[in-house]
């Protein structure tokens, strides 16, 4: 017997490069307010929102929910190409995905890659993003320490990775179903270098940022939420940077804040 909710059937959107991107319609009054929920690195829509409860909850408090697989993750296509990724592309795969949907205006919720994503689309599309929940959010590339000649050589040849943070992040990439190793080391090397969270120009919408007590990142994700004029900070108690998706205190305090936003 399953025990996992059932995966849903992909919608695909085309991107403004032609790529297919699975998303995702989870249902709800169509006239409720829309979160896009926006997944992270190595993962994908459904195991970061559907298998931790995210839908089921925010469903449940009167939300329709639409999410999508970010290009090189899930059902989306996965170029190999190192040009096929960049901050500006995924803030426009997300407006692809908003455009195919006819949407008026969404609540981003994004976690780690989702919410580096939600806070330049705030910037880019705030007629369009009214407010956000960005979970694990650093202010600066969290994979630059990512060894990409270990991970090719590993990846090709089956080589040692000896460096902890390659070791860690591949083998989180390995154990999710239909990931494609080298389109995911292609984005590592197409966003190296692109644009970051800036202190000095955050976005103006009421932003709930949350990133766990055991996260590395967690003293700078809260001096971003200190310098958005809206924004609040939540630390999820004895959740580390994998884990936190799965926190029931973050899910209850996303949507205490969300609560509280005019609909």
């Amino acid at each position: 017997m399953d025990l996992l909710p059932p995966r849903p059937e992909p919608v695909f959107v085309v991107s403004g490069d032609r790529l297919k991107l699975a998303s995702y319609d989870h249902g709800g009054d169509p006239d409720a307010p829309v979160v896009l929920a926006v997944h992270g690195f190595a993962s994908n829509a459904y195991s970061n929102w559907v298998v931790t409860g995210w839908v089921r909850e925010l469903q449940r408090a009167g939300y329709r929910v639409i999410s999508f697989d970010q290009r090189g993750h899930g059902s989306s296509d996965k170029p190999h190409d190192p040009r096929s990724y960049s901050m500006p592309l995924l803030v426009a795969d997300a407006l692809s995905v908003i455009d195919t949907y006819l949407l008026d205006e969404v609540i981003w919720v994004g976690y780690s890659l989702g919410a580096r994503v939600g806070w330049h689309a705030a910037l880019e599309l705030p007629h369009l993003v009214s407010a956000g929940v960005l979970g694990g959010i650093p202010d600066g590339d969290p994979l630059t320490r990512f060894d990409v000649a270990q991970a090719k050589d590993n990846i090709e040849n089956g080589a040692e990775v000896t460096d902890r943070l390659t070791a860690g992040y591949l083998t989180m990439a390995s154990g999710f179903k239909g990931n494609d190793l080298r389109a995911l080391v292609a984005l590592v090397e197409g966003m190296r270098g692109g644009p970051q969270p800036d202190r000095a120009n955050p976005p103006a919408q009421p932003l709930l940022f949350a990133t766990g007590s055991k996260d590395r990142i967690l003293d700078a994700s809260r001096e971003l939420a200190e310098a958005t004029p809206r924004g609040e900070f939540f630390e999820i108690p004895g959740r580390n940077h994998f884990n936190a998706p799965t926190a029931s205190a973050f899910r209850s305090n996303a949507l205490e804040f969300l609560g509280r936003l005019p609909r």
